[in-house]
């Protein structure tokens, strides 16, 4: 099987990128509508990053273009770097060189991309300050939660292709971050996507519906044959196993 970066061009050079393409912020803001775990069904049950990169807030949506930066662990220089490059509505998505659970970003570091107008930030390592973050609602996408600092020491890149939680996230992806966890649409496939995620909106409002009112999953979604194939059995009263 290949691995999520296989075939792609992945540099050794250390590099700030400062220039990428974006998708269209409508469509963006569109797929945000529709939830994690829609997009993730409409890309054909594809582009979930771990499940571990949990959320430490509640409630949240938030969608955006990524702006990718990959450092060495334990050190958050590039972090900082990235600040510059972000524009209104990007999603900071920092990966490791090596596993790190490490608080590469805290309050400060926050402030500085809020001011940017970067909508939140999803991290393969860790954050601290988790308090002040809520408090500033800042929301943030971590793999863990430590008070461990980092230095600022290492080079690394920014806005180069990254693997985060086992996904592939290139520099303009479309990112969707709620309580069910992260996925990434690749930005040509942004408006694809879309129209197929509505259209899964669309027919769960009709089962919804039809669920409310009193019908039941095994008839709406023509499971009584699956049943029966699978040799599953009815009975009115308990077998005698004696």
């Amino acid at each position: 099987m290949k691995g999520p970066a296989e075939g792609i061009a992945m540099s050794n050079r250390d590099l700030v990128v400062r220039t990428i393409e974006r998708p269209d912020p409508r469509d963006v803001a569109a797929l945000a509508e529709t939830g994690v775990a829609t997009v993730h069904e409409a890309l054909g049950r594809a582009g979930l990053v771990d499940p571990r990169i949990r959320p430490v807030q509640e409630g949240v949506t938030i969608a955006g273009p990524a702006v990718t930066v990959r450092c060495q662990a334990g050190d958050n220089l590039m972090v900082h770097a990235a600040v510059e490059v972000c524009q209104e509505g990007d999603i900071l998505v920092v990966t490791t060189t090596s596993p790190s659970t490490d608080g590469m970003l805290g309050e400060l570091l926050a402030t500085s991309l809020q001011a940017r107008g970067v909508v939140g930030l999803v991290i393969d390592a860790g954050v601290r300050d988790v308090a002040e973050l809520r408090a500033m609602s800042f929301p943030v996408w971590a793999r863990a939660i430590s008070a461990q600092g980092t230095v600022k020491a290492s080079p690394g890149s920014v806005n180069v292709p990254v693997v985060c939680g086992g996904q592939l996230i290139r520099p303009g992806d479309a990112v969707v971050a709620d309580d069910d966890g992260v996925v990434c649409v690749a930005r040509a496939s942004v408006p694809q996507t879309l129209e197929r995620a509505r259209a899964r909106q669309a027919s769960e409002t009709h089962k919804r519906a039809t669920l409310a009112a009193g019908a039941l999953g095994v008839d709406l979604y023509g499971l009584r044959p699956v049943l029966e194939r699978l040799g599953v059995e009815y009975l009115d009263t308990p077998p005698d196993d004696r």
